[in-house]
């Protein structure tokens, strides 16, 4: 399922004029991007996923991997509020374990900046990117990571513990291993065992050379942060279970919200997160999204949307080999990460159709029909 270049192209032209027609100003980004900011947000996983290269006056610098960063860049330096984008061009990515899937692919994108009713907001960009792609029967999922980290915000325990486990909420598997970890049910390991003992008896040596970019004040403070950590009680089993269960939870959007809103009474600090689900819902319908056929899923979009802090969606197709057709969600904590020289941020949300992928996808409805 692999249409030509000028195919996709053309599919993404006719989906952003549409963007354009929902009253998106059109946007350019450049393709080499500076690699400080990305590295800044991600840390040094994205080298596994970006093309990253060298300019003799620039520094390092990265094929473009995504247009919301740069976006978001150029619209918390000058833009006005409220504001709608839309933009069209490729993106490079490395795709490694993820099998034969092309590195470098078109992207047709809109992108919403408005200070209010955030859940209008998600249901516009929601709506029109699955109207757009409708005729295609495609399978929908939303989630909200907003509810997730409220969760474990909520939870009884260290705040250094609460913020590890935030830090790894999009690794799935190394929050769960922390989780059993802070609720008793895995093991210390040996070589963190080693260090507390040595801790506790008073001969954690932080007199030797310093090797890295450590000061010493700061290893003291990680010492005592481990020790206090391994002073304090396991997170209680009833608390574990409800994550698990807030986190495993998945089903129609209608029955999720009702099972999320009798969670919320043993789980208050979720509890205006899944209000605001609810009005999302509402808005949704509004516009004509078919909620009760929507697929909720809690912990949607974890291991692939690295800085969305609300609501997340994908459009897919029956075939579980392809990417996702379409993606987006809310990247509030975005706008103040990038905005943080002049000290602003907006609450944004938006999202991504691969019109290569939307090109193929017609035309093997076509080649059905005939």
């Amino acid at each position: 399922m692999s249409p030509d270049k000028a195919e996709a192209r053309a599919t993404g032209q006719r989906l952003l004029a549409a963007f354009r027609e929902a009253g998106a100003a059109e946007v350019e980004a450049d393709i080499l991007q500076p690699a400080e900011v990305l590295l800044d947000l991600y840390g040094e996983d994205i080298r596994a996923r970006a093309f990253v290269t060298q300019d003799p006056l620039r520094g390092e610098m990265m094929l473009r991997p995504d247009f919301t960063v740069p976006v978001v860049q150029m619209h918390m330096a000058n833009g006005a509020d409220p504001a709608r984008y839309c933009y069209f061009g490729e993106v490079f990515r490395k795709q490694g374990h993820r099998g034969p899937r092309a590195p470098e692919y078109f992207q047709v994108g809109y992108e919403v900046f408005a200070r209010d009713d955030a859940p209008a907001a998600d249901a516009e960009v929601f709506a029109l990117i699955a109207g757009l792609l409708a005729p295609l029967g495609l399978r929908a999922a939303i989630g909200d990571i907003g509810i997730l980290m409220a969760a474990v915000g909520g939870l009884n325990t260290l705040p250094g513990r609460k913020a590890a486990l935030l830090r790894h909420i999009w690794r799935p598997r190394r929050f769960h291993a922390l989780l059993d970890r802070f609720g008793g049910k895995a093991p210390v390991p040996a070589a963190r065992a080693d260090l507390l003992a040595r801790i506790a008896a008073g001969t954690a040596d932080i007199d030797a050379p310093l090797i890295g970019l450590r000061s010493a004040a700061e290893i003291e403070s990680r010492l005592a942060a481990l020790a206090e950590d391994a002073a304090a009680p396991p997170i209680a089993t009833a608390e574990v279970a409800l994550l698990n269960a807030l986190f495993d939870l998945a089903a129609p959007a209608p029955e999720a919200l009702s099972r999320l809103q009798d969670l919320a009474r043993e789980m208050p600090a979720i509890a205006p997160a899944v209000a605001g689900l609810a009005r999302r819902l509402d808005a949704m319908a509004t516009r004509g999204v078919d909620v009760a056929a929507l697929a909720f899923e809690a912990s949607h979009g974890r291991s692939t949307m690295e800085y969305y802090d609300g609501f997340v969606f994908s459009v897919r197709a029956a075939d579980p080999a392809l990417p996702p057709v379409a993606s987006g969600g809310r990247y509030d904590a975005l706008t103040r990460v990038l905005g943080r020289g002049g000290g602003r941020s907006i609450p944004a949300v938006g999202g991504v159709i691969r019109p290569g992928l939307v090109a193929s996808l017609e035309a093997s409805l076509e080649a059905q029909a005939c």
